[in-house]
């Protein structure tokens, strides 16, 4: 069983079973305030008159010889777009899986919207939030506003199911059936339906994978009308441009642990650099001659490729060359960009995202 059908089996949608489900699924509908304590690491971005809409310590998820979440910590404040990014088995998927309240943690503790899992308010809780799987199925033969219809069934409040499809721009194809969406349609229909309970907080797990450029965008524009609106959005991805896109703070993990934390503007200029100049030579050039060149910062080899993180590349690019030269090399390729987050995470795992 794929790991979308697992999560969507858990959170009981599956179309078999949508009566029993939406029988249990009667919530009460107390807003508890959320807490207003403040963290360190985020004080800069979030002053202490902004509330937490959700804490994680300490979390720990074992599988087997595994461990896919050892010991994170994370403050998400409200209002706020916040990535969790790093590659497939980083543990993003399954640290929102805990904080969904899907799956329990080996250790630690989670607070969502000033509640814990597992109390005698976990229904009045999943009320508020909405939740994007990596995957939702819904039958092939079932139309727009009948999948919309059947999720609004399952909450005492929130938006009509013309709101949503307006929403999502799905106007066009409320009465089309699933299986002649399209990839991006279908995304935003899986958006629609965790929207549907008008949630405070909405978690969005790798919510544009697979997605031509302009479906992205339209997902990303349903994302920002979501926060505007004041809506907090965990959202998981290894897209770079979607992150430094959507996100006020990004935390960047890699094998169950966050390396950095901040604004992707924050974690860039970390580098101390503003520029990557890439290249490759017919004969190998020696690491020491590379990183002592003026205005270079850091040296990264994938294959015969170099990448050297560079302060000024007006300084730095003339003294390559004229390296390249006096090692009696020749240029094959040159490529140079704006630094971004991938390059970030290259600086501290010493590999690219799509390498892990």
């Amino acid at each position: 069983m794929s790991q979308g059908s697992r999560k969507a089996r858990a959170l009981g949608w599956n179309w078999r079973t949508a009566s029993a489900y939406s029988s249990k699924f009667q919530l009460s509908h107390d807003r508890t305030p959320v807490s207003t304590q403040t963290s360190t690491v985020a004080a800069t971005v979030a002053p202490a008159s902004r509330p937490v809409a959700l804490r994680c310590s300490g979390l720990v998820k074992r599988f087997a010889d595994v461990t896919a979440v050892n010991g994170l910590d994370l403050e998400i404040f409200a209002g706020e777009c916040f990535g969790l990014l790093g590659p497939n088995g980083a543990g993003k998927t399954t640290t929102v899986e805990i904080l969904e309240g899907l799956t329990a943690a080996n250790e630690g503790t989670v607070e969502l919207l000033g509640q814990h899992w597992n109390t005698s308010g976990d229904r009045a809780l999943r009320e508020r939030i909405g939740v994007q799987l990596q995957e939702t199925q819904l039958p092939e033969k079932v139309t727009v506003v009948e999948a919309l219809r059947l999720f609004r069934s399952f909450y005492r409040r929130g938006h009509s199911v013309d709101e949503v499809i307006q929403t999502v721009a799905l106007e066009e194809k409320r009465n089309a059936r699933v299986g002649k969406l399209s990839g991006g349609q279908k995304q935003r229909l899986a958006v629609a339906c965790a929207l549907v309970s008008d949630p405070e907080l909405l978690f969005l797990d790798e919510p544009t994978t697979g997605l031509d450029p302009q479906a992205r965008l339209s997902l990303w524009d349903i994302v920002e009308k979501f926060r505007e609106r004041g809506g907090t959005i965990p959202l998981t991805t290894h897209y770079m441009e979607e992150a430094t896109r959507l996100c006020d703070r990004v935390a960047i993990m890699d094998h169950g642990k966050v390396i950095a934390l901040g604004t992707p503007a924050e974690l860039i200029e970390s580098l101390g650099a503003d520029q990557i100049i890439e290249f490759s030579v017919t004969n190998a050039l020696a690491d020491e001659s590379l990183t002592s060149l003026p205005a270079v910062n850091h040296l990264h080899k994938r294959g015969e490729v170099y990448a050297l993180t560079v302060a000024e590349i007006g300084i730095a690019l003339p003294a390559l060359l004229a390296e390249i030269k006096r090692q009696q090399s020749e240029l094959v390729t040159l490529t140079t960009h704006q630094a971004t987050l991938e390059d970030v995470f290259v600086s501290l795992t010493g590999r690219m995202l799509r390498e892990s």
